[in-house]
């Protein structure tokens, strides 16, 4: 099951998401979900937030291969298909979150943007942190939906109840 997140520049939340879901996801020793990440804007030249991977390290993820993208990427003709989208901006911030046209499963998670944290860098860094383990606590969620009977409506459905967890 290929998982899309999206959001603004692709450099932190979505990001996050990817790794963590590419690590969560082998399930019985097969790679049962694979992430993807893109941003809506991502700026030129954008680059992941050294700290998300500083905080994907520390937690023993791999970002090896992670970059920042814009969503073009997923709308060429040999890009893989999504069966779920899911924007991780933070629409109570006021962040604008993009849309994904097509017929995937969707949802929202909205998690604060810890790029706007201020402080020393461990604050930073702590932020980063915390934005993962709220990643990962829905993700763990996800992957351990039953394989069997998961259709596109109940999958967007059990998606976007995680939204509601924390």
């Amino acid at each position: 099951m290929n998982v899309l997140f999206l959001c603004t520049h692709n450099s932190a939340r979505s990001i996050l998401a990817e790794a963590a879901l590419n690590h969560l996801g082998r399930v019985g020793g097969e790679q049962r979900f694979r992430g993807f990440s893109a941003g809506s804007s991502p700026r030129e030249n954008q680059q992941p937030n050294p700290l998300a991977l500083r905080a994907l390290q520390d937690a023993g993820i791999a970002t090896e291969g992670l970059s920042s993208k814009s969503w073009d990427v997923f709308a060429l003709p040999d890009a893989p298909h999504m069966d779920l989208v899911i924007t991780v901006c933070d629409n109570a911030a006021g962040e604008a979150c993009p849309f994904w046209p097509g017929q995937p499963a969707t949802a929202h998670w909205g998690y604060p943007d810890p790029s706007n944290v201020a402080g020393s860098e461990e604050e930073r860094l702590d932020a980063f942190k915390q934005t993962l383990l709220a990643i990962r606590r829905r993700l763990e969620l996800l992957i351990n939906l039953p394989a069997s009977g998961v259709d596109r409506l109940r999958l967007q459905q059990a998606a976007r109840d995680l939204a509601q967890k924390g």
